[in-house]
């Protein structure tokens, strides 16, 4: 056979494969099915045959152009578009030049499609389906004109040219909905993008601002004016697929206030089974690839992340045509975490559809940017959107402790703990000789109790000094443990050390519901909804994309290499929090989320991190990473070398009844024997009479009894039972606690004090308070109103400042100036805080004391002009409760003792008895010396 000949074999294959009726012309039927190919087609003179002439419902639409593999197809296009030209006259055709035309090597085609404006030629994975050549030719208009020239369709390019303007409010009902400014760049940016035929797109926006709301906007647009037919939308865990679908069901239309899930069916996708009548389908990327192979996919593979997976092929198995799923089945790809998706295994998923590809992610890095072909139509940083308020900074709080940072030795004689990972069972162990072990090997190989006691302690004692002065109650807290034994005794000194109970602090892991308990799910709802649990202990499940805004610490007890990996942990703080909902799980705290704090156990935010893909040492990759890439056809020797030295390393250790199960559950081999197995297969070489092809089959046949899901979980039930050492000897101290000289925190306080005092002397003489305090004498009255009304200017955008905050930005730059950090502030604290910045105080102090003080200089001053106690002790103490009305309201009214607390002990008639005729001016001098 020609090259050319070859090539059309797999033509063939590929037309027949995708629901076309191949035929000669001589035995041609152009009725014979909806999509007709119609080899060798003779075209009118001078133009000599077409490779195929495709044929819909009786029509001629398109001819396939074939080259042998290897041919460049760029500059075949002028013949093919030639050939589309050359139709006989008196044949049928859907449009003259015929519109639909290819050029294919059988491994690589391209496609032109005439309907759009300015049509361009773009690679495909395969052919269409006829049907869909049906759908777009029944959308041309009527011919016009003497020579049956049409008008151009409307084809989602040349709709994406005319899209109605972007709706950036509405709501109706008390429903109420904004697009931030980045949000509105990057719908319109996007737009723009796809109106320009640009086949990739990034959005880059920051942890917290809005990715999947943007995206779910941008996807109901290109739905309803765009005319796309059907959208996916790729995750890489399963929760993160049920939160996107919990997102899409809340959006509500800006054009009809319909529900996105009522005008539009979204489905999650969950089996192999797609829904034909959804237009969005919300999907995990290891389904999607599974789905392409023909192949199930385990439920626990749904449900843990991709990360480090496709790092382990090298040559990964490659996905052929699916007929179930044809290329053009979506229109519009969306891969959420696109840094994480666009790897060799995973990337096949992306290039298989005919669909524009959109990414979204917070952490870009180089070989994100260069998939997406330097297409960055969004850039939103975490500076940005700190800027704009819609993250939050943070700062950096260093723990140190000796064992964390210099390791431990016990002396031998003593006694340790082992412990069996898989049953958790103690057994004790006497020294025979020292044992020494370094900060790298604790809570994987040691786990030092102390250690984590020292560390939950620092946090105890510490939290409220030193990071949330005036918080009553232990912020929500997020704690990254290092694996799932680790998160257990976390949790167990968190509960002993606070003095809490079980609801205090929960363990959020893939492990949390085994044995009947509570759902991961439910846990991550009370927590991000409810007064408990305070604190969350997860290894990753919580890392990256699940939304918990009321996190306001971040505790880092496992260190992290990925840059990547270590921003999307880190973003599970920055989120900001409306007031309300921060209240909600605050319950009696008059609080705002202005900020929150790393707790850094590791030295994690100290350690440079890497983009690049860990891949070169399958020594540090987890055996269940190495049996799910095999589950996923990964036969590349390196991974199989590594789970044959691992199956046999089982093996010795095994019990009777764990070698019966490997047996029973790998259809009658024994752990040796599936080890021997892959290194049989590996040991084919070159002089053996044996193909490529039929060696690779060897590998495949050795490495199919790990496709059991059941087989998978046992032989990670067994790595488990290696034993933990527990060193209870061991007495941690700790080192170090502070905030790192590498936090921001002076500087932010450094630009929030900044921000203040510029708008005060922006605003002096505009806003009232503003000028009664710049211009009246020092202890001039003011309204209670007047200085709401400064509060709320202060708090509106783009200041966003709050008096707690504020107060506790200027105890860190001028420590010995500022009283009370750790109060809560009041109101009238801004009194307080307008004088100083004004430097008519040289001390920050609370307004109450400031008018204690004012009223025991008003009392003295009394009692020296009358000799004696000018007062009874029943009148005292109503002036006591005049000052502390005065206190918290800047001023007292007679209208006001008909009010708490005056009320409950006689109110106004009992104020006039006590003062008589004096109490006008008692009232006007309290509120003229009392007023700080």
């Amino acid at each position: 056979m020609t090259p050319e000949a070859k090539a059309r074999v797999t033509i063939d294959a590929l037309l027949v494969a995708a629901g076309w009726h191949v035929c000669n012309v001589a035995n041609a039927n152009i009725h014979a099915s909806t999509g007709v190919a119609i080899r060798e087609f003779p075209l009118n003179n001078g133009f000599g045959f077409a490779d195929y002439m495709l044929y819909i419902n009786g029509k001629a639409c398109g001819i396939i152009e074939a080259k042998k593999q290897g041919a460049t197809l760029t500059g075949v296009e002028l013949q093919s578009g030639r050939y589309a030209q050359g139709l006989p006259t008196a044949l049928p055709a859907w449009r003259r030049p015929l519109p639909f035309v290819w050029e294919s090597t059988g491994v690589e085609t391209h496609f032109t499609n005439g309907l759009d404006p300015e049509p361009r030629a773009r690679a495909v994975f395969a052919f269409f389906r006829p049907e869909l050549l049906a759908q777009w030719l029944a959308l041309l208009p009527p011919a016009v004109g003497s020579q049956g020239v049409s008008e151009a369709p409307s084809t989602f390019l040349a709709r994406m040219r005319n899209m109605p303007k972007l709706v950036t409010e509405w709501g109706s009902g008390g429903a109420h909905y904004a697009l931030w400014p980045a949000q509105i760049g990057a719908i319109t940016n996007l737009e723009k993008s796809l109106a320009a035929n640009k086949p990739k797109a990034l959005i880059q926006m920051a942890t917290g601002s809005g990715k999947t709301f943007t995206s779910i906007g941008f996807i109901y647009r290109l739905i309803k004016f765009g005319g796309a037919r059907r959208v996916l939308f790729l995750v890489d865990r399963g929760n993160l697929a049920r939160q996107t679908k919990k997102e899409f069901d809340a959006y509500a239309s800006p054009y009809n206030n319909y529900k996105f899930g009522e005008e539009y069916i979204v489905q999650h996708l969950q089996s192999n089974q797609l829904d034909t009548s959804a237009r969005v389908v919300i999907c995990t990327i290891q389904r999607m690839f599974s789905m392409l192979k023909g192949r199930e996919l385990a439920e626990e593979a749904d449900e843990e992340s991709t990360e480090r997976i496709e790092g382990l092929f090298k040559d990964p198995e490659p996905i052929g045509y699916n007929p179930a799923i044809p290329i053009e089945s979506f229109d519009i790809v969306v891969t959420d975490e696109a840094h994480r998706s666009i790897y060799n295994l995973w990337r096949q998923v992306l290039e298989y559809f005919d669909a524009y590809l959109i990414g979204l992610t917070a952490t870009p890095n180089k070989q994100t940017f260069g998939f997406f072909n330097q297409n960055l139509v969004m850039e939103y940083g975490h500076a940005q959107a700190v800027a704009d308020g819609v993250n939050v900074n943070y700062d950096v709080y260093r723990i140190k402790t000796e064992v964390s940072e210099q390791g431990a030795k016990v002396d031998k004689g003593f006694w340790l703990e082992m412990q069996d990972k898989a049953t958790r069972r103690k057994t004790a162990w006497q020294l025979d000789d020292d044992f020494e072990y370094q900060p790298e090997e604790l809570d994987r190989a040691v786990q030092t109790p102390d250690q984590i006691r020292t560390v939950v302690r620092t946090l105890r004692d510490r939290w409220q000094p030193d990071m949330f002065p005036q918080r009553q109650e232990l912020p929500k807290t997020l704690i990254f443990a290092k694996d799932d034994n680790h998160a257990e005794k976390i949790v167990e000194i968190l509960r002993e050390e606070f003095g809490r109970g079980n609801e205090f602090a929960q363990k959020i892991t893939y492990r949390s519901a085994q044995g009947g308990g509570t759902s991961p799910e439910q846990l991550i709802k009370d927590f991000r909804t409810g007064y408990y649990p305070r604190v969350a202990v997860t290894v990753d499940m919580i890392a990256t994309g699940t939304d918990i805004k009321p996190v306001e610490i971040v505790v880092f007890m496992r260190s992290v290499k990925s840059r990547s990996f270590f921003e999307q942990m880190k973003g599970r703080g920055v989120r900001v929090c409306k007031d309300d909902d921060l209240r909600s799980v605050n319950p009696g705290e008059h609080i705002k989320k202005d900020h929150f704090v790393i707790v850094d156990c590791v030295g994690v935010c100290e350690r440079d991190k890497t983009d690049s893909r860990p891949m070169d040492t399958k020594k540090s990759v987890p055996l269940d990473k190495l049996l799910q890439a095999v589950s996923l056809g990964n036969v590349e020797d390196d991974v199989l070398s590594s789970i044959a030295a691992r199956l046999a390393r089982l093996d010795k250790d095994a019990s009777d009844a764990d070698r019966a199960k490997v047996v029973e559950l790998s259809g009658g081999k024994t752990l040796r024997e599936l080890a021997r197995g892959i290194v049989d297969a590996l040991a084919i070489d070159a002089t053996q009479d044996m193909s490529p092809a039929e060696a690779d089959q060897r590998l495949r046949d050795a490495t199919k009894p790990f496709a059991a899901p059941a087989l998978r979980e046992q032989l990670l039930k067994m790595k488990q039972k290696a034993d933990l050492v527990i060193d209870t000897v061991t007495q941690d101290s700790l080192l170090h606690a502070g905030f790192s000289e590498g936090s921001d925190r002076e500087g932010h306080a450094g630009a929030l004090v900044q921000s203040f005092e510029d708008f005060i002397k922006q605003h002096k003489d505009e806003i009232t308070a503003l000028q009664i305090l710049y211009s009246r004498p020092t202890r001039a009255p003011l309204r209670f109103e007047d200085v709401q009304a400064l509060a709320d200017a202060l708090h509106a955008p783009p200041l966003n400042i709050d008096e707690g905050a504020l107060w506790q930005a200027y105890a860190t730059l001028r420590k010995g100036a500022v009283k009370g950090a750790t109060q809560r502030r009041l109101l009238t604290d801004l009194v307080s805080l307008v004088r100083f910045a004004m430097q008519q105080t040289n001390e920050l102090v609370p307004y109450p004391e400031r008018v204690q003080a004012n009223f025991k200089a008003w009392l003295a001053q009394h009692q020296q002009t009358s000799n004696n106690n000018p007062f009874t002790t029943e009148q005292q103490h109503w002036l006591e409760m005049i000052r502390d009305h005065i206190a918290a309201n800047l001023g007292i009214e007679i209208d006001d003792f008909e009010y708490a607390p005056f009320n409950a002990q006689g109110g106004l008639g009992k104020v006039h008895q006590l003062f008589g005729a004096e109490l006008p001016k008692v009232i006007e001098e309290l509120n003229r010396e009392l007023a700080a």
